[in-house]
This record gives C-alpha cells, structure tokens and sequence, in this order.
C-alpha cells in the first residue's frame, strides 16, 4: 500500500517537475536569445505547459497502415517505464525501491533505454526515422561504456552498490575535488545519455525532420518527451550526487540542469564523426586511466597504512 502511494507520488511529482523544467528552459533561452519566453498564458506564462500539455493530449491520433501498430505504440510507454523505473530507485525520502544492488539496476537500465528509439524508429516504417533511430542507438551505447567505468571509478572508493547507502556516505564528501576530470567527462557523457545539445544526433535532423520520433503525435509524441526531460532532471540529480555533498544536492541538481539549458543555446552541434571520434579515443581512455589509478590507490596506497 506504502509502495503504491509512494510511485503515485513519484509519479506526480515527476510530471509537475517536467512541466515547470520546460518552462523554465523556454524562459532561460529566451533570455539568451534576447527575447522573453513564453509571457501570454495566465501570470508570466506559468499555464504555459498545461497548455502545451492539453493541445498534445487533444491531437487526433491517427495511424498508417504501413506501421507496425504494436511496437510503435509501445515504444512509447516502454521510455516512460523506464524513466519511472530509474526515479523509483532514486535515493530521497520516498524511493520506492531500495536493494543492494541498485546502481546495477540503474546501469540495467540506461542499457535497455536503447530498445525503444530502435524499436519505435524501425515500426514507423519511415526512412528518416530508422536512420534517426540507427543514429541514436551508436550514439547511445557508445556513450553508456564510459558512463559506466567513470560511476565505476566513483564507486572503488566506498565498494557500494546500494544507491541509497551511497548517498549517505557522500553526506561529508565532495569527490569534485580531487576527480574533477571524472565530473566533467560524466557530464558530457550525460549530455550524450539524454541528448542534449551539443549531441542531439538522435534528433539532429530536426532542420527537415526530427529523427526516430518523426512520426509520433499525441500521446506517443508525450509520453517521449516526458521521459526525455524527465531523465535530464534525473542525471542532473546522478552528478550532484556523486561528486558533491548531500547538503548542497539540490542546488547542484538545479545548477547542473541550468548549465545543460545554457549549452543548448550558446553550443553548435557537432559533427557524428567527432561526436563518436570524442568517446573512443578521448574519453574512454582518460576514464580507464582513471579508473586504475583510483584502484592502485585504493588497494595498494591505503592498504599500507
């Protein structure tokens, strides 16, 4: 009964952040573009994403006959589970979930999270949407090996799976200080996780089209941007967590996410070839490197005293 009341509350919760983090970006690059953002709905535009919210759940939705009705509609629900799944294991006052092994769910996760642009892109049975979709899916997986060895090397330091026994020891410790070069390269490849500008390939050929989710409207084309913005909030909170101190927590989640709105609308977006050029042979043996040198000092270093 706990359980069922706490995802409810999640679940709400998560719906009402997406829609004031949409505003909140809207304003931000407005502002850096030198206009106001949206100011017309109610008080200084604050309707604004339950209007955006209405006229998605309004659209007629309408199917060709050419799709693989099935996979394109639960492509879909499956990124939304998935975004759920992740803010269940969340470490707050109301997770709903808490096991030992929970940061390798959390990796189970992101590894999944391939499946629906892949899927939802191929049941289209549209070209530009398999080719936006082939694009994510390198994009992606690519991306996710580093991830890992980079939350790897966080983790050597206290040998804890547990995501929420985690957030408890970092309550006195800042890593920032001494493995900033580990938080700046989870924050590009968290940028990568989500898609964000500078490396939104998976929807990069928005100047004609918009890559895997070209045909979905509606509810198909909502329920792929809730869990978009939804796991931008989640890995900005994934940062926060591991390399700052659970006191400043919600300010960096905050500052993590502004700067992540600042980058879409001051960065171009790069080339694929150097956006793959950038996780093979930059980042994934700097986070090696790294990752071995916190093991020699963790075993060899500390054991000696």
């Amino acid at each position: 009964m706990y359980s069922m009341m706490f995802f409810i509350m999640i679940f709400i919760c998560m719906l009402l952040s997406v829609a004031f983090f949409t505003l909140f970006e809207r304003k931000i690059l407005g502002y850096i573009h030198k206009r106001k953002g949206p100011n017309k709905s109610s008080l200084i535009g604050l309707t604004q994403p339950f209007s955006d919210a209405l006229k998605l759940l309004s659209k007629e939705y309408m199917i060709s006959s050419k799709m693989n009705y099935m996979i394109y509609s639960l492509s879909p629900m499956m990124m939304m589970i998935l975004a759920l799944m992740l803010w269940m294991i969340f470490p707050s006052n109301i997770m709903v979930w808490t096991f030992n092994q929970s940061i390798i769910f959390m990796l189970c996760c992101f590894s999944i999270s391939v499946y629906p642009i892949m899927l939802g892109g191929w049941s289209s049975n549209s070209n530009y949407a398999l080719i936006g979709s082939m694009r994510g899916l390198a994009q992606t997986i690519s991306y996710e090996v580093s991830l890992s060895i980079i939350l790897i090397s966080c983790l050597m330091l206290f040998e804890c799976l547990n995501f929420y026994l985690f957030n408890s020891l970092m309550k006195y410790v800042q890593l920032i200080y001494f493995m900033w070069p580990l938080f700046f390269m989870l924050f590009i490849s968290s940028l990568a996780e989500v898609n964000r500008t500078p490396f939104d390939l998976v929807e990069g050929e928005s100047e004609l089209v918009s890559g895997f989710n070209i045909e979905y409207y509606g509810f198909g084309f909502a329920f792929i941007f809730l869990a978009e913005y939804s796991m931008i909030l989640w890995i900005s909170g994934l940062n926060s967590i591991l390399f700052f101190t659970k006191m400043n927590f919600l300010f960096m989640t905050l500052f993590i996410s502004f700067f992540m709105i600042w980058i879409r609308g001051t960065f171009p977006r790069m080339r694929y070839d150097e956006l793959m050029y950038m996780c093979w042979k930059m980042f994934l043996p700097l986070s090696i490197m790294m990752l071995t040198m916190i093991t020699m000092f963790k075993f060899y270093l500390i054991s000696d005293f």
